[in-house]
């Protein structure tokens, strides 16, 4: 095949999307996306790094992602070979200098993979692929498009500095970029300046709130029955599962009988932190109270949210939170921490409660304070399904992304081809 030269200006009618080690765990508001795009008369064609762990692949749509999916991540001889001529140095010289080993390392890593990119773009007609990433996913795109000339945009889902070097170059070269909250928006101006794309757009993640809603009425907890908690997350230190668990322990303390389910499972595909969360859990002897589910599909997440009492989530870091709008989505009154972007989310005391993140004793306060208070259940249960109906669909991501491409087609013939 011929190598592209060029990619012509076309209607968003064909869109790519890379996301990193596609399909995973918390993959599901991506998904979501790629139907609401599908909706808006959008064809979606996946790509991604690599497949995640299989103890990390769990949803009821995972085999049609992964049959969807092309993987890029190809090291072998030939494909390097052909790759490596095309490496842009003189436009990456500057960033190579100030970035140094690291950088140059991640694209000669991420060079074989951008030259499938684009291959398999121009084959099929795409001339835009959006990067869920700012890590390699990114660079990858912005290599396809200074050495192949593949259009392309990226999302901040996380503080800048998680994503590794290179972030000048990966967004300098972006037709337009979208970040998931205006606290990260504006980190990510201070960091960046100039090196910014023409157009940033404010894009959070979203949820179906169609799928995502009550098949009967919230009830909240009795006084003289069990009360339910219920969390769900990827399972690592910054989660706070650890902090929930101890905060259980407050509760069974006071008298109040609290259970507990988790939902999610490490990044090592249950052979990580889960163990440990298994030993403090036996070591605050809650072996009978609290339950690690693993990773568990939507269908079973929706079910959970359907009967629990209180939804939980002690994150240390987050960025937005996903779970959270699942949750509120589901009419179940919702418990985060202060931190990162929640409180874009959840006004507390509004419709959700915010206590500080590591502050166990707080958050079991939190949790007694809902138990013992049916009517406060009752109106966070309303309010949280309000707030997320008005700001948090997942049909917002879609229609940003289409506005995204339409907008730098019209500034296309002023700013001239890369």
């Amino acid at each position: 095949m011929p190598e592209p030269v060029s990619f012509p200006v076309r209607s968003p009618h064909s869109l790519g999307i890379l996301i990193p080690q596609f399909p995973g765990q918390t993959h599901i508001f991506f998904w979501r996306e790629v139907l609401e795009l599908q909706k808006l008369g959008v064809s979606v064609t996946l790509f991604s790094t690599r497949p995640p762990p299989p103890g990390l692949i769990s949803h009821d749509w995972s085999d049609e992602a992964i049959s969807r999916t092309t993987y890029l991540g190809d090291m072998s001889p030939g494909n390097a070979t052909l790759a490596l001529p095309r490496l842009p140095l003189r436009a990456l010289w500057s960033d190579l200098k100030r970035e140094g080993s690291a950088f140059a390392r991640d694209v000669l890593i991420s060079l074989p993979a951008a030259r499938r990119l684009a291959l398999a773009c121009h084959a099929q007609g795409i001339t835009h692929v959006h990067a869920h990433s700012c890590g390699r996913a990114a660079l990858i795109t912005a290599l396809a498009k200074r050495t192949w000339g593949l259009d392309y945009s990226l999302t901040l889902h996380g503080p800048l500095s998680d994503y590794g070097p290179g972030q000048g170059f990966k967004w300098r070269n972006a037709a337009f970029g979208t970040v998931i909250t205006r606290k990260l928006t504006r980190e990510l101006e201070a960091e960046l300046g100039d090196d910014l794309p023409p157009r940033l757009y404010l894009q959070p993640m979203g949820v179906d709130t169609e799928v995502l809603q009550r098949d009967t009425s919230y009830e909240p907890p009795s006084p003289d029955g069990p009360l339910r908690v219920f969390s769900c997350g990827r399972l690592n230190v910054v989660k706070g599962h650890q902090d929930l668990l101890q905060a259980v322990r407050d509760l069974r303390d006071r008298g109040i009988d609290a259970r507990l389910e988790i939902a999610g499972e490490d990044d090592a595909g249950g052979s990580g932190f889960h163990a440990e969360l298994q030993s403090e859990l036996r070591r605050l002897n809650l072996q009978d109270h609290a339950t690690l589910l693993g990773a568990i599909d939507g269908d079973a997440v929706r079910g959970k949210l359907q009967t629990a009492h209180i939804f939980v989530l002690a994150s240390w870091h987050e960025p937005l939170g996903v779970a959270y709008m699942e949750a509120m989505s589901m009419g179940l009154p919702t418990i985060g921490t202060d931190a990162g972007g929640v409180p874009e989310l959840i006004t507390s005391g509004r419709d959700g409660l915010l206590v500080p993140p590591k502050r166990p004793d707080l958050l079991a306060d939190a949790i007694a304070a809902l138990a013992n208070d049916p009517t406060r259940c009752l109106a966070l249960s309303k309010a949280g399904r309000t707030r997320i109906e008005a700001g948090f669909s997942s049909t917002r991501g879609a229609q940003t992304l289409i506005a995204g491409i339409l907008d730098a087609q019209k500034d296309a013939p002023r700013q001239g081809s890369a």
